[in-house]
């Protein structure tokens, strides 16, 4: 039986040994993979996994998955705070303590990456990787094996008050950028001070746009850009890269958004003195909104009375691919781990159909495995939208998560407030986002 126990403690300790990382470590890793999906030894394992689920949504993945039917594995559950999870892993790990998997933020995944295990391809092919998971798992895949196996996805969606494009005859949200420029002026109201009481779209500034970055990384994707680039095992910033472009997209991305907060704009529709663009969107006086699917039961919950829809995000025209940019969790095993067999034997069982399927259907996520992509509920257009943004999601390597929030911030901000020309505040980006990379290593 696949037994599970609980625990909410913050004090989390429990015991690992420690595993050498070098080629003896690759070759006995090799091996334990590969036991572990030929089938089990009979011999019991006890291993702990650490993740930001609560005990009772774990507890639904149990109910709702084949997990049962393992006999070799006990696993002992403790969620750990997605606020706290970054303190909490590297803090036990400096005390040769720690859990033998983790359930964690994608945005994790490179300023940890020394510190887990590289799955290598002979256990788990990249064919059979690429057939079972959603495109924007690929970031996963590496020259020597996966970095982790994708358990979520969280998409950027966009949100739209429908009693305001009614209100003005407009039935049917913007699918393209370009578009925003008009629903920037239908929908903007503000005074000769230019104070806005209410607004089309919130694009221009940063602080006070939710999820800010993730949608100037959705941009440039779309843009043919990239934030960083993968060489081999090195990882280096390509906001400066012409893609083949006439205009590096990094630099047109930033001029198109930052024209929304400049009040000489006839389009002018965002300021730093507005609430978040979530809480002005959930007071009626936001027409758009771009946001995660894990919103949408929060914004329901904080006005239950405001009537709204959901779409994909808008792209740009003739663009070669739809994309928008998609938060993901992921399991991996800590090298610090002496169950690594055990451990990967259990990320197979919490990936299957069968769990995923269930966490979907618990979560609202979409899920990320592709097979389950068949099953999107064709009567429920919310869940149609949630599904597609799944496939379209892409994400970059982030150096560290916490500082990279900084330099866009200051990206932004610096040509908002002038201290900094487009072509020269991307430049800077560029340089301190390559500072973040230099001794980052996939190997």
């Amino acid at each position: 039986m696949f037994s599970i126990t609980f625990s909410t403690n913050s004090a989390i300790k429990p015991l690992a040994l420690a595993v050498n990382s070098g080629s003896p470590f690759i070759l006995l890793g090799v091996i334990f993979f590969s036991l572990s999906r030929s089938g089990s030894s009979g011999v019991v394992s006890n291993i702990t996994i650490w993740g930001t689920l609560t005990p009772s949504e774990y507890a639904v993945l149990e109910k709702t998955s084949g997990i049962y039917d393992d006999d070799t594995l006990i696993v002992t559950y403790k969620e750990v705070s997605e606020m706290d999870f970054d303190t909490v892993f590297v803090n036990a790990l400096a005390r040769g303590e720690g859990p033998d998997l983790v359930l964690m933020e994608s945005g994790l995944l490179l300023k940890h990456v020394d510190k887990l295990v590289t799955i290598p391809y002979e256990s788990y092919p990249r064919s059979t990787f690429e057939d079972t998971f959603i495109e924007a798992g690929d970031i996963l895949l590496t020259q020597n094996g996966i970095l982790g196996i994708p358990f979520s996805i969280d998409p950027m969606v966009m949100y739209w008050n429908r009693t305001l494009f009614n209100n003005v005859g407009i039935a049917n949200p913007p699918s393209f950028w370009d578009q925003m420029y008009n629903v920037a002026q239908v929908f903007g109201i503000r005074d000769n001070a230019f104070n806005i009481s209410q607004s089309g779209v919130a694009l221009g500034e940063y602080s006070n746009i939710t999820h800010a970055k993730e949608l100037l990384s959705a941009l440039i994707m779309q843009a043919g850009g990239k934030v960083t680039k993968v060489s081999g095992t090195t990882i280096s910033s390509d906001l400066m890269n012409k893609a083949g472009q006439t205009v590096i997209p990094a630099e047109a991305i930033v001029n198109y958004y930052t024209q929304f907060s400049n009040p000489n704009n006839a389009y002018y529709s965002w300021n730093r003195s507005l609430p978040g663009s979530q809480d002005f969107f959930v007071s009626g006086d936001l027409a758009v909104y771009f946001g995660l699917v894990s919103e949408a039961e929060t914004i329901n919950l904080k006005n239950p009375n405001l009537n709204f829809q959901v779409t994909t995000i808008p792209q740009a025209r003739n663009a070669s691919e739809k994309i928008t940019y998609g938060q993901m969790n992921i399991l991996a095993i800590p090298r610090a781990s002496s169950k690594v067999s055990s451990a990967f034997r259990a990320i197979n069982l919490l990936t299957s159909n069968a769990t995923l399927s269930g966490y979907a259907n618990m979560s609202g996520l979409p899920p990320v495995r592709l097979d389950l992509q068949q099953s999107v509920p064709l009567e429920d257009a919310s869940a149609r939208t949630f599904y597609t943004s799944a496939l379209w999601s892409r994400l970059w390597f982030d150096p560290d998560p916490e500082r990279t929030e900084i330099i866009f911030k200051d990206m932004v901000e610096s040509v908002t407030s002038g201290r900094e020309s487009v072509s020269s505040s991307v430049q800077t980006a560029s340089t301190r986002l390559q500072d973040l990379l230099e001794n980052i290593s996939l190997e």
